[in-house]
């Protein structure tokens, strides 16, 4: 269960990026989520809702959007977005859509990212 850990690392992110700009609310959270990257957007859209209580992220509308893996084939030359075998959880297969090569190389679709975070700020009355 890593995504308590992964969405509190999201959480600390964002709650400093937003104090460090004088924040009084953040608005809004982008993630995207590589399909590679062995997290489950519900485990960790529930974490995140936990974890925001009492803070100023707490009304904020938390967008995740699924990336698809993409992929670089040296034997057909195909590049571009692989399908999963996802059987087991733990060790997914890729490969080539084109040839079936599973030596390929991955360009996208392993990380997790904080795209964009949308912050209200004080009125300088």
């Amino acid at each position: 269960m890593h995504e308590l850990s992964m969405a509190q690392g999201i959480i600390n992110a964002v709650i400093d990026t937003a104090e460090s700009n004088n924040a009084t609310e953040v608005t809004e959270v982008g993630i995207e989520i590589g399909r590679l990257a062995m997290i489950n957007p519900e485990q960790l859209r529930f974490m995140l809702s936990v974890l925001v209580e009492n803070t100023i992220v707490e009304d904020a509308d938390i967008k995740i959007e699924e990336i698809p893996v993409e992929i670089n084939c040296p034997e057909c030359g195909f590049k571009g977005v692989a399908e999963l075998d996802d059987k087991d959880h733990y060790a997914p297969i890729v490969e080539c859509p084109k040839c079936g090569n599973k030596r390929i190389s991955i360009l996208n679709g392993k990380d997790c990212v904080v795209k964009n975070i949308v912050i209200e700020k004080p009125d300088d009355d």
